[in-house]
């Protein structure tokens, strides 16, 4: 009997609930990395044709799974890094009030608050970095968010070099790994469902009870039809 009683206490229906969600292509439809780079260049903290044909090279290595993160970050961070705190967290609100908050659909906010009455706890995992992603993650409200986080210097501001694991590919697995060591769980303590877009999460969407493919990539769209996972395709909603 108490064997019974230990097993029926370990049931997936006992467990901790987490909603976790990709960010870009996924909450919103748009890259919120790219998009800032390219409002940043409209302010003219860059030169547009330059900073935009990079960036855009940038994101094709990223759809294509062959990113070097590094790289990037010290190239999307330069400009706002060189702007200062101050002028950042000015642009910064400027952008959510004319680019993001336009583009959180009620869609994704409905999917979020599904989430939220069921009682489940919702993170964010992005390899977007945390400055271009706070906001955002506050917008939607959720108080958990793993992004890239950015080393910073004796000021306080960002140096442009990413601070630990990137969460990125293989390493949101790691850094959800960590987020769940701190809570005193393992993944056999929980039931996660994870929403993503793109190929590039397929480590995570491995890791998961619940991959859900949402919005996919073609090469993701087709993983998940071979094996049985559930499409969401937010976007293409009537509400949104």
């Amino acid at each position: 009997m108490t064997a019974d009683i230990q097993e029926e206490k370990r049931s997936p229906r006992e467990r901790p609930r987490l909603a976790l969600f990709d960010l870009d292509h996924t909450l919103l439809p748009l890259d919120s990395d790219h998009s800032w780079g390219v409002f940043t260049a409209t302010l003219g903290w860059t030169d547009p044709v330059e900073f935009n044909r990079r960036n855009d090279e940038f994101f094709a290595h990223y759809r294509a799974g062959t990113l070097d993160i590094h790289d990037y970050v010290r190239f999307a961070t330069d400009a706002v890094r060189l702007r200062g705190a101050e002028a950042a967290a000015a642009a910064h609100e400027r952008f959510m009030a004319e680019v993001i908050t336009p583009a959180i659909l009620p869609a994704a906010r409905a999917l979020v608050e599904r989430h939220r009455a069921a009682g489940d706890e919702l993170v964010i995992v992005t390899a977007t970095n945390a400055f271009v992603t706070r906001p955002i993650a506050d917008a939607l409200g959720i108080a958990e968010l793993i992004a890239v986080d950015l080393v910073r210097d004796e000021s306080g501001w960002i140096t442009g070099a990413i601070d630990g694991i990137p969460s990125a590919r293989e390493g949101k697995v790691a850094r959800m790994q960590a987020w769940l060591a701190a809570r005193g769980w393992d993944w056999g303590d929980v039931e996660a469902t994870f929403y993503s877009d793109s190929l590039n999460d397929l480590a995570l969407l491995e890791r998961v009870d619940h991959p859900v493919a949402t919005n996919p990539d073609p090469r993701l769209r087709a993983l998940a039809t071979e094996r049985g996972w559930p499409i969401l395709d937010l976007f293409s909603q009537a509400d949104a």
